[in-house]
């Protein structure tokens, strides 16, 4: 029996969420393409896999039975990969997504060869899928503790600006300090617990107050910000601004809080491009300046 590897990732993904949406956000596939890949394999196999119902999903017996020899073809298709697969493409992921983090990896890309982009859901999906051989390299903000078996490298710091409110008591500011917003509320795009920039930022400079959104993209979190006078979020400064009526950005100094991109690899993945990707982060580092860092100011 011939298997396709893209229905046996789709199965295991889902044997290990146990939630077809969670599962479906980590391949970068909608729920319905994850569930007709599920659905063929299943049909190939003769048998269920899952229960499906109202108390979520299960495996079931033959799906038990079938997920460690599952896991051992992904180990092997990954194996045929890296003796037999240097020409195929470099695959690359990313994730935090709301400070745009292609916009980056776009002045890079044409200079490390043919990549293939996923779209991760979050640090922990995608140091996952480093360490499952799904992806070659990752590009994000990193920050510990990072499983073992992975290299991180440093490519670009970028200055933070403080977004709020033009109704906010400091929308006329030309700069402000950090410890300045300490009264007001910071907005995030899910659980602080979650994002440890803003839950670093929140601490360091004694932000009591935070509130949590969903991130439904940059625009409709910009728009929540400019409603509340008090609120206020942090954004790279590099980032493009969609037209928000009644939103200001304002620099940060004394310090200014940096925001840290980095470069994720699986150690021993010997994928060539791997090395071409960095040393195309490396040259644009040193003509954009992007680990400028001054210790008495940043």
């Amino acid at each position: 029996m011939d298997l396709d590897m893209a229905q046996v990732r789709a199965f295991v993904r889902t044997a290990e969420e146990l939630h077809f949406g969670r599962a479906a956000g980590t391949l970068a596939l909608s729920q319905q393409a994850l569930s007709k890949r599920i659905a063929r394999l299943e049909s190939l196999l003769g048998t269920s896999l899952f229960q499906r119902g109202g108390n979520g999903v299960r495996l079931t017996d033959a799906g038990r039975l079938f997920l460690t020899p599952a896991r051992q073809a992904m180990a092997a298709d990954a194996a045929v990969a890296a003796v037999a697969g240097t020409d195929r493409p470099l695959r690359v992921d990313v994730w935090g997504h709301l400070y745009a983090p292609m916009r980056t990896l776009a002045q890079v890309a044409g200079r490390a060869g043919e990549l293939v982009l996923g779209h991760g859901r979050d640090l922990p999906s995608v140091t996952a899928a480093l360490l499952r051989g799904d992806i070659d390299a990752a590009f994000g903000r990193a920050h510990p503790p990072l499983p073992a078996g992975l290299s991180h490298r440093l490519i670009r710091l970028e200055p933070v600006d403080a977004a709020l409110s033009a109704d906010h008591p400091l929308a006329a500011e030309t700069a402000l300090r950090p410890d300045q917003l300490r009264d007001s509320v910071l907005w995030a795009p899910g659980a602080l617990d979650r994002l440890d920039f803003l839950h670093r930022f929140a601490d360091r400079f004694g932000i009591r107050q935070t509130a949590t959104s969903v991130n439904l993209g940059l625009a409709h979190f910009l728009a929540e910000v400019a409603q509340e006078p008090r609120r206020f979020s942090l954004l790279p400064a590099d980032v493009p601004r969609p037209e928000v009526p009644g939103l200001r950005s304002v620099p940060l100094v004394d310090p200014t809080p940096l925001y840290a991109w980095s470069l994720l690899r699986r150690t021993g993945n010997g994928h060539p491009g791997l090395h071409d990707l960095a040393a195309a982060c490396a040259e644009e580092a040193g003509r954009s300046r992007w680990l400028e860092y001054d210790p008495a100011h940043d």
